[in-house]
């Protein structure tokens, strides 16, 4: 099992905002909040979001080598679909819009999202973990 996952960001307030909103909807609950850094847990696994003092870019890639994306059960397609129209209102630009909610397949329900700072998320519908 995943124990966490953290990324690094230019801008901890904004990141903290973009991340929280959409942990929070998935049933995430904040858990530390420190000078440079924030996380939010479900069960054992959290994701952090920190500002490093040691962070030399500005901006995530994820059509370079390292994270592409990183995927989430999202419920229901309800749900999916819910998130998916309040994500632009919360820093989340829809990827995909056109082959939305099929991007990833006929059988795969989805929405696939990237935040301010290029990080990409991928919504999945009507799995359980």
């Amino acid at each position: 099992m995943l124990h966490h996952v953290e990324l690094w960001v230019p801008d901890l307030s904004r990141a903290g905002g973009e991340w929280g909103w959409l942990l929070t909807r998935l049933g995430y609950e904040p858990y530390q909040n420190w000078e440079h850094g924030r996380s939010w847990r479900l069960g054992p696994t959290y994701l952090v979001v920190e500002r490093s003092p040691a962070l030399t870019g500005t901006r995530h890639e994820r059509t370079r080598p390292g994270l592409n994306h990183l995927a989430f059960h999202a419920g229901s397609r309800g749900q999916v679909d819910v998130l998916a129209a309040e994500a632009p209102a919360h820093g989340w630009t829809p990827l995909f819009p056109d082959r939305y909610p099929l991007a990833g397949g006929p059988q795969h329900y989805a929405a696939y999202l990237a935040n301010t700072d290029g990080f990409e998320v991928e919504l999945v519908a009507g799995t359980t973990p």
